[in-house]
């Protein structure tokens, strides 16, 4: 796994495919559990559980406690739904990313948006990465991330616009697609100026994706991770695990252990999680010994 995560030679990633922010370092080997706060009335998971701002707070607080990594903080659904605006999109998440900075000065904090507007002014508040999902959709977003010195999450959605579901969507290889995807907007945000230890790629399960697609990119994710760009996988609950086993949204921890489980074996270094706590157990014990806590005494 350590092998398969070293950077290919012209590959621009960081020496070692080393991940830092806010002062911590991801090298490969160790994963990094990505908590997920949606300030949304309309999740497709919890349905707006932590859309007020006190229970926001509250859930950030718990999955921390519960060996989070990074709080990753979303103020639009990804799929349809309501429209909302640039300017709600900011008072969903800037002032929680401020108080979360005050309230967890050590904390990585993340912001789930694929708009410029919207990343500046959390950066501004205190977030260390955009989590753009959207695979550029907004051609200023990168710049962003470079002025503000913040890391930059780069995807693949085959295409489509933010907020849309694929349709019939169809591809050669779909992980050929991913690579070529990911990776050059990878080497994109590196000349823009966002420092190569700060970039990460996502092959982004279930986006512009159908379910076989998604199996295919978990089955073959060694490929991503031979890149040396470090990898963050967002499968939590997802539909193609559903799909997989015939499970609604409630039914889908096991599965999306198992698919956490595999992705960890394979190379992936930043998880994507609605469940901290079992996230935090699962990648600890695919850790190598050495770094699992207490250093793997008593295996």
């Amino acid at each position: 796994m350590s092998e398969q995560a070293q950077p290919k030679a012209g590959g621009r990633a960081a020496p070692g495919g080393v991940l830092r922010l806010r002062g911590r370092e991801f090298g490969p080997g160790r994963h990094a559990v990505m908590a997920v706060v949606n300030r949304t009335p309309d999740s497709f998971y919890d349905r707006g559980a932590t859309f007020a701002f006190g229970a926001a707070l509250e859930a950030a607080d718990a999955a921390l406690a519960h060996g989070a990594d990074i709080v990753d903080v979303g103020g639009v659904k990804a799929g349809h739904g309501a429209h909302v605006s640039p300017a709600e999109e900011i008072g969903r998440t800037a002032p929680f990313v401020a108080e979360l900075r005050a309230r967890h000065p050590e904390a990585i904090i993340s912001v789930d948006t694929w708009r410029a507007e919207v990343a500046r002014v959390c950066a501004e508040a205190g977030a260390d990465l955009v989590n753009d999902t959207w695979a550029g959709a907004d051609p200023d977003l990168v710049r962003v991330a470079a002025d503000a010195g913040t890391g930059l999450v780069c995807s693949h959605t085959g295409g489509l616009a933010p907020r849309t579901d694929p349709h019939r969507v169809h591809y050669g290889d779909v992980v050929a697609d991913v690579l070529a995807t990911v990776t050059g907007l990878a080497r994109r945000a590196v000349a823009s100026g966002v420092r190569p230890d700060r970039v990460l790629i996502d092959p982004t399960h279930d986006f512009g994706k159908n379910t076989y697609h998604s199996l295919e990119l978990t089955r073959r994710l060694d490929e991503l991770a031979a890149t040396g760009w470090p990898v963050l996988v967002a499968v939590s609950n997802k539909d193609f695990i559903g799909e997989t086993l015939d499970a609604p949204v409630a039914e889908r921890g096991p599965g999306t252990l198992a698919v956490l489980a595999v992705s960890a074996w394979l190379g992936a270094r930043v998880f994507r999680v609605h469940d901290a706590a079992g996230a935090r157990a699962a990648l600890d014990a695919m850790a190598e010994p050495a770094l699992r806590p207490g250093g793997g005494r008593g295996l």
